[in-house]
């Protein structure tokens, strides 16, 4: 095993990652639920950036379920963000071996 060759591969995945970190931190998933009643928008990182709720929603009865759809809206966005950071860091790490059970 070249140590040397290792290590250059290293260095270059370890600039790749932190530029995939940099790409995914600017890009925004959408979530939606009831038919797209209510959206959430995340960045890369999890963080949500807009909820927006159809005014047909809004309502002191309906309240709770608000609540629910704004909850499955994040869900929604925050998998779809997983979803992309893992590809994201699957083609950065394209062609590395890893160890056995470690997964991206």
């Amino acid at each position: 095993m070249d140590i040397k060759a290792l290590m250059r591969q290293a260095q270059q995945v370890q600039e790749k990652m932190k530029k995939v970190e940099e790409e995914l931190a600017n890009k925004e998933y959408e979530g939606a639920s009831g038919g797209g009643l209510v959206k959430v928008i995340i960045n890369g990182s999890g963080i949500a950036k807009k909820i927006s709720i159809d005014q047909s929603l809004i309502s002191k009865d309906e309240i709770d379920i608000l609540e629910d759809l704004i909850i499955a809206s994040f869900n929604d966005a925050k998998k779809k963000s997983d979803d992309g950071s893992g590809e994201a860091i699957r083609g950065a790490t394209a062609g590395i071996p890893s160890p056995p059970g470690f997964k991206f």
